[in-house]
C-alpha cells in the first residue's frame, strides 16, 4: 500500500474515533455518522462526474446516473457493504485505536474460511496453521485487554462481525463489477446510494434519530467539518479498496490491510501516550507474523497453481499441433 492511501485510512481511523467516543463530541448515532460519510461520497462522485463533462480536459470521471436496475443488481453487496462499515465503526466506538487492529485481527481467518466455504476451493494445511497463529494473536490480546481493565466485550464482537463482513465483501465485490462495467467510480456510486437508502430506517430502528436532535453541537461548524472530512477520506479509502481488489485479488486486499492496521496501531499508542504490556505486544507481533506467514503460503501456492496451469496449456498446445497419421 502506497503512502497516501495509508495515511487516509489511518487518519479516517481517528476522526471517527474522535467523532464517537471523544469528550468533546461522543455523539450516540454511529450509523448516522456512517450515512453522512455515504452522502458525502455520492455528493462528491456527482460533482466530479459533472465536472468531467464540462471540462473533460481537466478531469476524467466516467458518467453516473441514477438507473433502478443497476441499484437493484448492487443491492446484495450494499447489504454486505453497509454491515461492514456499520460494525467497523461500532467496534472503534467502543474499543480504543491501538487495541481495534487486535479487534479487526481475524480478517485473514475469515477469508480462509470463505475460499473454501464460498469459493470451494482447497485450503492447505500451513494456511490453517497460519490462522491458528492469528487466532492465538487475537485470544492473546482480548485477554491483555482484559487484565488491562479496558476490555469491551461488546467492542470485540463488533470487531468479529467487521473482519467477517470485509473478507464476504472483497470477495462478492468482484463479482458485482460487471454490473457497472469494471467501473469502481460507479459501484462507488450505486453503492453508497444504497446504503443510504438502508441506514435511514436502520437509525429510525435503533432509535438514533432522538440522539440526533438531542445533540448540543448539531449546529457547531466544527462537527460538520469533521464530518465532511470523515466523509471525504472515506469516499478516497473506498476507491482504493475497490481498485486494489480489482487488480490484485481479496487476499492482497486483506494483507495490505493488516498491514495498516500495524501502523496505525503504532501510531496510536504514540499518539495516546499509552503503556502497553510485552504480552499485548506479543498478540499483536502474532497477528502481523500469522498474516505475512499467510501471504507467503497462498503466494508459493499460487505460483504452484500458475505453474501447473502453463504446463497444461503447454501440453494441450503440443496435442493440437501433433500431425495426424494418414494411412
Amino acid at each position: 500500500m502506497r503512502s497516501e492511501p495509508l495515511f487516509v485510512s489511518i487518519s479516517l481511523v481517528f476522526v471517527n474515533k474522535y467523532l464517537l467516543s471523544s469528550d468533546h463530541f461522543k455523539i450516540n448515532a454511529p450509523l448516522f455518522v456512517t450515512c453522512f460519510q455515504c452522502v458525502v461520497t455520492v455528493a462528491l462522485c456527482s460533482v466530479l462526474s459533472f465536472l468531467a463533462a464540462v471540462v473533460p480536459s481537466l478531469i476524467s470521471f466516467p458518467s453516473v446516473k441514477i438507473s433502478v436496475g443497476i441499484l437493484r443488481a448492487v443491492l446484495p453487496l450494499s447489504l454486505i457493504f453497509v454491515a461492514m462499515i456499520t460494525f467497523n465503526n461500532l467496534c472503534l466506538k467502543y474499543v480504543g485505536v491501538p487495541f481495534y487492529y487486535i479487534g479487526r485481527s481475524l480478517t485473514t481467518v475469515f477469508n480462509v474460511i470463505l475460499t473454501f466455504t464460498v469459493l470451494h476451493q482447497k485450503v492447505s494445511f500451513q494456511s490453517i496453521m497460519c490462522c491458528v497463529f492469528i487466532i492465538f494473536g487475537f485470544a492473546l490480546g482480548v485477554n491483555e485487554e482484559g487484565t488491562a481493565g479496558s476490555l469491551s466485550i461488546e467492542g470485540v464482537l463488533y470487531g468479529v462481525s467487521a473482519s467477517f463482513f470485509v473478507s464476504l465483501y472483497s470477495i462478492y465485490m468482484k463479482k458485482i463489477l460487471p454490473v457497472v462495467d469494471g467501473s469502481i467510480w460507479a459501484l462507488t456510486f450505486y453503492n453508497n446510494i444504497n446504503a443510504i437508502i438502508l441506514f435511514i430506517p436502520l437509525m429510525i430502528v435503533f432509535g438514533e434519530m432522538s440522539s440526533i436532535f438531542d445533540f448540543e453541537l448539531l449546529t457547531d461548524s466544527y462537527f460538520w467539518t469533521l464530518m465532511t472530512i470523515g466523509g471525504t477520506f472515506g469516499f478516497a479509502i473506498g476507491y482504493v479498496t475497490g481498485l486494489q481488489i480489482k487488480v490484485t485479488s481479496p487476499l492482497t486486499h486483506n494483507i495490505s490491510g493488516t498491514a495498516k492496521a500495524c501502523a496505525q496501531t503504532v501510531v496510536a499508542v504514540m499518539w495516546f501516550n499509552e503503556k502497553k504490556s510485552t504480552l499485548w505486544w506479543l498478540s499483536n507481533s502474532m497477528v502481523l507474523l500469522g498474516s505475512a506467514a499467510y501471504t507467503r503460503v497462498r503466494q508459493l501456492e499460487m505460483m504452484v497453481e500458475h505453474q501447473k496451469a502453463k504446463q497444461r496449456r503447454d501440453v494441450e498446445s503440443n496435442i493440437g499441433e501433433k500431425p495426424s497419421i494418414k494411412d
